[in-house]
């Protein structure tokens, strides 16, 4: 009986959606930036600044997500997140709804709508390691060919064609800045410093700007690229460090949760008490919050270092 109700207001919803001509798309990118803006009062803002007054986690969470698209050149995404988690979100309502378990409900709603964000934690370090070596390779080229015409524009110019997004992106908008809207070098490459999230690229520009006053300072060039080979290879142990208590956490999840269609074969009774009483329900939604809660501890944990808060 929950689940037809659960489902009878869903569909009401789908129809006030379409008889006012609103998407999901619009209501969950408003619902997300209401919350990614806060109560938007100065008073909060302030003391949100003076670190007096802590935000909420789901507003940390959307910001956090956010820069992690943003530095992977993937911040299209966001918009598409937030409908997916608006959707999980009545997808475990459901599901709770289906096994009679009022206490789940909350549980799994929350805990499905975190998903998304948390499959973007997840792969960050992956996108970040492709994003390095696209890093390493572009700054290779292009500081072979300074070596070699002492020419910063030229040297773009000439490889440009040949990088592959993000970094292309990047080196793409220096050319433009540089050839269309203002001819300032310097200017350009402070621009181009905050583009890409990385120590290593950022001493690179500086360098580079050392080198348009002194071109005998080129050749702390090659010593600069050659660091993010070596970081590459120290962040890839790391992240098979990481990876071993993601893997157990993992592991005992899925034990937990094998457990209760596990006892339907093995002991009706105490299935019938676990899915059926007042006191075993609430027990599964503990279980439940605990599962939810440990995850985002440990995603949050083992994350790559570059995304440490």
């Amino acid at each position: 009986m929950m689940t037809i109700r659960i489902v009878a207001a869903l569909g009401m919803i789908a129809g006030l959606f379409f008889v006012f001509g609103v998407t999901l798309r619009d209501f969950s990118e408003g619902l997300f930036g209401r919350i990614s803006r806060g109560s938007g009062s100065l008073r909060d803002e302030i003391l949100e600044e003076t670190k007096r007054k802590k935000k909420s986690a789901l507003r940390r969470e959307l910001e956090e997500v956010g820069e992690i698209l943003k530095d992977t050149g993937r911040s299209g995404m966001l918009p598409f997140l937030c409908t997916v988690s608006l959707l999980l979100f009545g997808a475990g309502a459901v599901v709770a709804a289906t096994f009679g378990n009022y206490f789940l409900i909350p549980v799994l709603a929350a805990g499905f709508s975190l998903l998304p964000f948390w499959y973007v934690r997840l792969t960050a370090g992956h996108f970040r390691k492709l994003l390095d070596a696209e890093l390493e390779t572009s700054l290779s080229v292009i500081t072979t060919a300074y070596l070699r015409c002492e020419d910063l524009i030229t040297s773009v110019s000439e490889n440009a064609g040949y990088l592959n997004p993000p970094v292309r992106t990047v080196f793409e908008k220096f050319l433009h800045r540089v050839r269309f809207v203002d001819p300032d070098v310097f200017a350009a490459l402070d621009e181009m410093k905050g583009s890409v999230k990385n120590a290593v690229f950022e001493e690179w520009v500086d360098a580079m700007k050392a080198c348009q006053y002194d071109r005998s300072l080129k050749s702390v060039l090659v010593p600069i690229v050659t660091k993010l080979s070596d970081a590459r290879i120290v962040n890839s142990e790391l992240e098979m460090m990481l990876s071993d208590p993601r893997k157990e956490f993992i592991t005992m999840a899925v034990l937990v949760v094998s457990n209760v269609p596990l006892m339907y074969f093995l002991n009706r009774d105490w299935y019938h008490a676990l899915t059926q009483t007042v006191v075993g329900q609430v027990m599964m939604a503990i279980c439940g919050a605990v599962i939810f809660v440990s995850a985002a501890c440990v995603i949050r944990l083992t994350k790559p270092m570059d995304y440490q808060a």
